[in-house]
């Protein structure tokens, strides 16, 4: 099966060019590029435009962090039945930050570089979409026993809205690989996250009379120690197949003062909260809220701190244990000509936990490294986005023959 680099060039440079951040229209504009693409590689194509306000009344809603009017899901179909195989890929993208701080002045026009691509979401992960795109290519003169599937969705950075909307649809299948970068390894298990907001009241008072007041930037860092004391509780002792800091708390945002020579009144600090596999949702919330509430301090005593849960809630998702998929995917990948990869687990959550919750055995393989995505000068080796295409074409040859 022939993987051709200069069409994942091409198609990489296009979709990259399209700046899909998450909630804008360039998001709608990357789905239709996806359908378009798809459609011309022979696949039955499933182009909607999603209806946000039913997906939001869903109980089972994965909430979102940013704002949408209108989205749509694409799902590629090689033939009727249910699919043999699924692969998932997300189109959306974090922002790029300045573009100036990008080696090139612009995030989205690809870079080549000393064998790697550059630009915003090459890594994270519209690498891992072209790559799977070229596989339908090299298989599309194949003729295939079984049907297999190629979902692309949106909002997976800000809660899982298109993966969701893609099953409630009724798009399902055997087994599925997400796209996701993982480092020439196979993700088996993710951690869930939450994101939380915490609201701090201080006293104010003029800078020079410091003592006079309380700074709430003071009272946030006794708080700040209380999650790292709570940090290192929940990761002592993580299970396999989980490295170390597999649920991390880490502040995100910081929101304090209005003026240099005024004590600060009121602080504001959002961040994300690593979920354990098999930890509700409830109970996370609940050791995270003891924790704060439990902080020896006079004055938070006397002006508890605010905590709420906005945005995505990502749950922990996970391959059940020995299932065959596993070794499935390792053989392709090796098949392929790449190092056996080991299965892994990841502390970031991603979509596999809502093909997981549908029951469907899923797991994450794709090209890059998570280290690298989200980064200004985002980017991602050739040769993996090369190589995990060439994987996924054995993959589908393997389960669709």
């Amino acid at each position: 099966m022939d993987i051709d680099v200069d069409l994942i060039r091409r198609d990489l440079a296009q979709l990259v060019n399209i700046p899909s951040v998450g909630g804008s229209d360039a998001e709608i504009a990357a789905q239709r590029w996806c359908a378009a693409t798809l459609t011309g590689l022979g696949l039955q194509v499933d182009q909607w435009k999603l209806d946000l306000a039913d997906l939001r009344a869903d109980p089972d809603y994965p909430g979102e962090e940013v704002e949408r009017e209108e989205a749509w899901g694409v799902v590629g179909v090689s033939g009727s039945g249910t699919p043999a195989l699924i692969l998932n890929g997300h189109v959306d993208v974090v922002p790029p930050g300045e573009a100036e701080s990008w080696t090139n002045g612009d995030p989205w026009l690809i870079r080549e570089d000393a064998g790697r691509w550059y630009g915003r979401g090459v890594c994270d992960m519209k690498g891992g979409v072209i790559a799977i795109i070229a596989a339908a290519r090299a298989v599309s003169e194949l003729t295939l026993a079984k049907p297999y599937a190629v979902h692309t969705v949106i909002g997976e950075e800000d809660g899982g809205l298109g993966t969701f909307a893609t099953l409630r649809r009724g798009h399902t299948g055997e087994a599925c690989v997400i796209a996701e970068p993982t480092d020439k390894q196979i993700v088996s298990a993710n951690a869930g996250s939450l994101t939380f907001r915490i609201e701090v009241q201080g006293r104010s008072t003029h800078g020079s009379m410091r003592a006079a007041g309380r700074s709430a930037i003071d009272a946030f860092e006794v708080l700040n120690r209380a999650l790292r004391e709570l940090e290192t509780v929940r990761n002592a002792t993580p299970p396999a197949p989980f490295g170390q800091l597999p649920w991390p708390i880490s502040v995100g945002i910081l929101h304090a003062g209005d003026w240099a020579s005024t004590v600060p009144d009121q602080l504001v600090a959002e961040g994300r909260y690593g979920v354990m596999p098999g930890e509700s949702f409830e109970d996370a919330k609940r050791a995270f809220e003891q924790a704060i509430a439990a902080v020896k301090d006079e004055w938070l005593v006397d002006n508890p701190p605010t905590v709420t849960w906005p945005g995505g809630h990502f749950a922990a998702g996970t391959l059940p244990n020995e299932h065959p998929f596993g070794a499935d995917v390792a053989a392709a990948v090796t098949a392929s000509g790449a190092p056996t990869p080991q299965l892994v687990g990841a502390p970031y959550g991603s979509d596999l936990r809502q093909y997981a919750a549908a029951g469907i055995p899923t797991l994450q393989y794709g090209p890059g490294a998570i280290i690298d995505a989200h980064a200004i000068d985002e980017n991602v080796l050739i040769d993996e986005v090369v190589a995990c295409a060439r994987a996924y074409a054995t993959l589908i040859v393997a389960r669709c023959r």
